[in-house]
């Protein structure tokens, strides 16, 4: 285990209390509102939970167990590294590498290619069995259950995020979104789309067509998380979002 890693454990144990379980954190959950047969999209941040004995597992464990047989479990599995290099920036490369990345990369595969950037919960929930997973190349979603398949199958390239996109299904769906730990909410950009206020970018990715692996280059809305804190705050002051304590912080 490196260092890192070794101190962020040693934290969470120092400032906890007691263990978390699956079978806590499915105590919290239950007190969050979460119950049997709900469609839910998840967002969770494992390093704030505190120490929870099997860690993410447990925790995957503990959603499946708050969403019952009869409900539907989502998470996004974006992968940001299969994106156009020109247009990254955590971190950014050299200009003169460009080429090589958009020539190079191995086409996105659903069943192989990891998630980027969205945590342990995230990437455990990708390769649980029975988890189906959308097939696009950069904002891909991942879900189990009765409407899974519904959730997964179709994603259209172009407006990853948009009427096409699992956001829309789930919206349909009349799925919560629980934030574990986290601020982060993706459907907030099923909202971009409908609300019609964005330009657009050409985007590029890796993909597989014919069994040859090519960079596709496609149309995308030119989304911008940066809009969504005075719509969160909003949402927040309407009354429809409930905050609880979940593992060792509160949040909603």
């Amino acid at each position: 285990m490196a260092g890192d890693e070794v101190a962020g454990e040693a934290a969470s144990v120092a400032a906890a209390e007691a263990p978390r379980t699956r079978a806590s954190l499915l105590a919290d959950l239950r007190a969050l509102g979460v119950q049997p047969g709900m469609t839910l999209m998840v967002h969770a941040s494992m390093s704030r939970l505190g120490w929870v004995a099997g860690g993410s597992v447990a925790v995957v464990q503990a959603l499946l167990d708050a969403v019952g047989e009869q409900g539907t479990l989502a998470m996004p599995a974006f992968t940001g590294d299969l994106t156009d290099p020109a247009y990254w920036q955590r971190p950014p490369v050299p200009p003169s590498w460009h080429e090589v990345i958009r020539e190079q990369t191995p086409a996105f595969d659903p069943a192989v290619t990891p998630t980027r950037m969205m945590g342990r919960v995230a990437e455990t929930f990708r390769t649980w069995p029975g988890t189906l997973r959308s097939d696009h190349p950069h904002a891909s979603v991942c879900a189990r259950g009765p409407l899974a398949r519904q959730i997964t199958d179709g994603h259209q390239l172009e407006d990853s995020m948009g009427e096409g996109s699992p956001f829309a299904r789930l919206y349909d769906a009349g799925a919560s979104a629980l934030q574990l730990g986290t601020d982060r909410n993706s459907s907030l950009h099923l909202a971009e789309h409908r609300c019609g206020l964005r330009g657009r970018v050409t985007q590029g990715a890796p993909v597989q067509e014919g069994g040859v692996r090519i960079w596709k280059v496609f149309s995308d809305l030119a989304y911008d998380d940066d809009s969504f804190p005075p719509l969160k705050a909003a949402f927040a002051a309407s009354g429809t979002v409930r905050v609880g304590p979940w593992g060792r912080h509160r949040r909603g």
